[in-house]
């Protein structure tokens, strides 16, 4: 029976890979898309066009990208939630 770093159980509860939403918003009147997709991109090169959609707010003023990725690892997670979360464009990043 191989032992398991405690540590490292603790800092996920998820069995990567897997399909995991991501979630940015940004004001509808700029490139909050496209600096989404180019973002994700970065961190998953085989990201399916599809799986990338948008909604705007009710006011129109806001626009939410969520893309479904395949993600590899909880590092990857994190690489794609800094560059999302430091990029002036998006407001939000869930």
């Amino acid at each position: 029976m191989s032992r398991q770093d405690p540590q490292a159980s603790q800092q996920t509860l998820l069995d990567f890979p897997c399909i995991f939403p991501i979630k940015a918003m940004g004001a509808a009147d700029t490139a909050i898309e496209a600096v989404v997709r180019e973002i994700l991109h970065r961190h998953v090169p085989d990201l399916d066009p599809g799986a990338v959609t948008t909604r705007a707010s009710s006011g129109g003023k806001w626009l939410a990208v969520t893309a479904r990725v395949r993600a590899q690892s909880k590092a990857q997670l994190d690489a794609i939630y800094r560059e999302l979360s430091d990029h002036e464009l998006v407001v939000y990043a869930l």
